[in-house]
């Protein structure tokens, strides 16, 4: 009986320490292959900023609705770095930003993690595309896991001022 109620006591602090962790869980130190072949890891964000970070496969028709739904209101996220990764190999990652233009945006870095699927792995990822808000701070305010509303995503996102 004993050990049982201590299993019990060691279960319920590991959920309630996981559980607080995933309330302040910290940006991932990913590394991402540019279209230029140029590595950008997440030591080169700018500091003081929110990330957007989504993770999508071009090829997606859910993923597609987003980046246009996005781009519609691309305006709205001036403030924020936005982080686009995906698994696709480069000639994939160039033919998405010429279809959205991407280089003209100051804000907004493409790039593949290849097979090594760092940030699908810690994610837990099966469902595309997957979106993250992050503070000034690189802190995880909201992730959508299933559609991602850009319209709430802008909401959020303008609540860090």
């Amino acid at each position: 009986m004993k050990r049982q109620i201590f299993y019990l006591i060691v279960y319920c602090l590991v959920m309630t320490l996981t559980s607080h962790q995933a309330l302040s869980q910290a940006l991932p130190a990913f590394r991402l292959v540019r279209s230029n072949n140029e590595i950008f890891s997440a030591a080169d964000l700018t500091k003081g900023k929110p990330v957007v970070l989504i993770y999508f496969d071009p090829d997606c028709d859910h993923c597609q609705k987003l980046m246009n739904e996005l781009f519609k209101k691309i305006a709205k996220f001036r403030k924020a770095e936005i982080i686009m990764a995906t698994f696709k190999s480069i000639p994939e990652v160039l033919k998405f930003e010429k279809k959205f233009d991407t280089r003209k945006y100051a804000n907004i870095i493409t790039g593949t993690e290849g097979g090594y699927f760092f940030l699908r792995n810690y994610y837990g990822l099966v469902k595309m595309p997957f979106t993250a808000l992050y503070d000034k701070q690189q802190n995880l305010i909201y992730s959508y896991r299933q559609e991602t509303s850009v319209d709430d995503l802008i909401k959020r996102l303008q609540a860090l001022k």
